[in-house]
């Protein structure tokens, strides 16, 4: 990974996690600065990764080579506008982590800099098990595109999307997904509980249960997600009547409308900016 003087504009969770498999995989911590309003979470930053660390975003953005934009949406704009006021912003790469915010918008709160990646991580990057989908619009170079790919991959895998509308995609498939498999897990731990199991038991059920599929699913790239849920499924035994209650309850509709519902709210957010 080419090792760029990177500013990342806000502290919170994403950023540590992309910080922390940075600096764990060798990327020079004096190469990284992070910026945020209030230092807990700056103190901490430095202290577990020897990074630089400031209040202002001014400082950090100034030095820096490639700025994540790391803030909440609704605080971007009023970020962006101090950052093109007082910076010169010209020949840095942004790479934007905040959702429902497009690349074009966010030019125009850059004062029209359009070196512009967006990103779409979800959660599970804070253990190194994200899924991140990218877009960048034509202009941008291919050495920029490989180091956000690069950047991103410091907390799991990565997607390119070649239309920015596809962004609203990835955040239905995988940046609102693990909540998906949040709310089966907890219908399956209450049901559990509800047969007689105390609740720490009835937890370790499901979850373990959940591991160990994906870990199925993932350990076995050659065969198909349906497969390997047909040869769990013995004809007439007990799996194949849950299966049986699922379908005919119309899995795949539920499934299929609750990502939709959340590419038409994504659609809904980008206008909100």
């Amino acid at each position: 990974m080419q090792h760029r003087y990177i500013a990342f504009i806000g502290a919170g969770n994403m950023s540590r996690s992309i910080i922390s498999g940075m600096c764990n995989s060798g990327y020079p911590a004096d190469k990284i600065i992070a910026s945020n309003p209030s230092m807990p979470k700056l103190d901490a930053l430095e202290s577990d990764f020897s990074i630089q660390v400031t209040q202002q975003n001014k400082q950090a953005v100034e030095q820096a080579q490639v700025v994540v934009l790391a803030v909440k949406p609704q605080l971007m704009e009023t970020m962006c506008a101090h950052l093109k006021d007082n910076v010169a912003l010209e020949g840095k790469l942004f790479v934007s982590i905040a959702a429902g915010i497009e690349t074009a918008r966010l030019s125009e709160m850059l004062g029209g800099q359009d070196n512009i990646i967006r990103t779409m991580p979800n959660t599970p990057s804070s253990l190194g098990k994200g899924m991140t989908g990218l877009y960048a619009p034509t202009n941008v170079s291919q050495q920029d595109r490989q180091y956000a790919g690069d950047l991103m991959s410091q907390v799991g895998e990565i997607a390119w999307v070649e239309s920015e509308n596809m962004i609203n995609g990835v955040i239905a498939a995988a940046g609102s997904s693990p909540a998906y498999f949040y709310a089966f897990l907890e219908a399956m731990q209450k049901e559990a509980e509800k047969q007689g199991f105390d609740h720490h038991t009835a937890r370790l059920l499901v979850q373990q249960s959940m591991l160990g599929a994906a870990e199925m699913v993932c350990h076995n790239p050659q065969l198909e997600i349906g497969e390997l849920r047909a040869q769990v499924t013995s004809k007439g035994g007990t799996t194949a009547k849950a299966v049986e209650h699922f379908q005919n309850n119309g899995i795949d509709e539920l499934v299929a409308g609750a990502m939709r519902a959340a590419i038409t709210r994504a659609e809904e957010m980008a206008k909100l900016f």
